[in-house]
């Protein structure tokens, strides 16, 4: 009678693990299915006949922007190294990574002054600055925006 309770706790055991091992080896899966199916943000942003794409990470800050799209908005020069405008709202940067170093086509926010931050030339980190995405065509065209810009939802 001992015997047969050794074995039956033994196979409790066994099945336990299996099913943990089970539920182990499914999660990368489920995982990797649910990063698949998220769609990628991406803006196009037009100045002087134009584009720059640039493709949002997955942060608050990057989401809060794309909703605010579209936008027909001021760029303006900064320090010779950035382009900048202010969005309408402010953006949230709970959970959003800080910039480590900002390199042309990174796209930012300066949330001190509440501007979005477009890069053409290098610079490094500064505290406040959180990165937003990069730039995934039409970086060249970053430098001489000037005006109005139409900032659109890509496709």
């Amino acid at each position: 009678m001992m015997t047969t309770g050794v074995c039956k706790t033994r196979l409790k055991e066994c099945l336990l693990m299996v099913l943990i091992a089970a539920s182990i080896s499914c999660f990368p899966i489920v995982s990797s299915q649910a990063t698949e199916n998220q769609a990628v943000m991406k803006i196009r942003v037009e100045a002087n006949g134009q584009f720059t794409v640039f493709e949002l990470n997955d942060s608050p800050a990057a989401k809060e922007l794309y909703g605010q799209l579209p936008l027909e908005i001021k760029v303006e020069d900064y320090g010779g190294l950035e382009k900048i405008f202010y969005p309408p709202q402010k953006l949230s940067t709970t959970a959003t990574p800080l910039v480590g170093k900002a390199k042309p086509g990174t796209l930012a926010y300066y949330a001190p002054w509440g501007d979005v931050v477009m890069f053409h030339k290098k610079f490094g980190s500064a505290a406040g600055l959180y990165e937003l995405g990069e730039a995934i065509s039409g970086e060249e065209h970053i430098q001489r925006m000037s005006g109005s810009l139409r900032i659109t939802q890509e496709k």
